[in-house]
């Protein structure tokens, strides 16, 4: 019997790790990516869209799946009227950089955010929509970690007291510790 049949495989209650990546379809550009491995407790916490979800279930650590969502049917197509440019001087300094989230309420109560997509010299804009909504995308994800999780892991909803391995970055013959400690 081969090490891989001994491997747990992702199902509810196991503590996952993993990291990924958005990619346009369109464009083959990365529009996110994460690197530091997000961990969760599967069948507990829904971290990414439902399909991307049911996909993982019963994939292995190492496993690397590509799931092809369009996003257009998790958040629609653009809506042009979510899509507001007004003078700089009329907008808040800390609302002036892109990639900014803005916190919008209506005249009903009701609260969106928004996001800061462009800034130039004399005009802000910010947008309500997505940012993938209308768009082709890929998830790929790389299956790090599954194992069982540990009750304190299942009512938090992820790993405890995860820390970056950061000996790539400092080198392996650095002594790093905690700032915790």
């Amino acid at each position: 019997m081969n090490d891989m049949t001994m491997e747990d495989p992702v199902a509810d209650g196991k503590l996952v790790e993993l990291t990924y990546k958005v990619i346009d379809v369109k464009t083959s550009s990365v529009l996110t990516e994460v690197e530091f491995p997000i961990g969760y407790i599967h069948g507990v916490n829904e971290i990414l869209a439902p399909p991307v979800m049911a996909e993982l279930e019963g994939k292995l650590p190492g496993d690397v799946i590509e799931v092809p969502i369009d996003c257009r049917e998790l958040f629609g197509e653009r809506d042009e009227s979510l899509v507001f440019t007004d003078k700089i001087e009329n907008v808040p300094e800390e609302y002036r950089q892109i990639g900014t989230s803005v916190l919008m309420e209506s005249e009903q109560g009701n609260t969106k955010s928004f996001l800061v997509t462009r800034v130039d010299e004399e005009t802000v804009t910010i947008d309500g929509n997505n940012p993938l909504c209308g768009r082709e995308v890929i998830f790929r994800l790389d299956i790090l970690t599954v194992r069982d999780a540990t009750e304190e892991e299942i009512e938090l909803g992820g790993p405890v007291d995860a820390e970056p391995d950061i000996s790539d970055i400092v080198g392996k013959d650095q002594n790093v510790r905690s700032i915790s400690s």
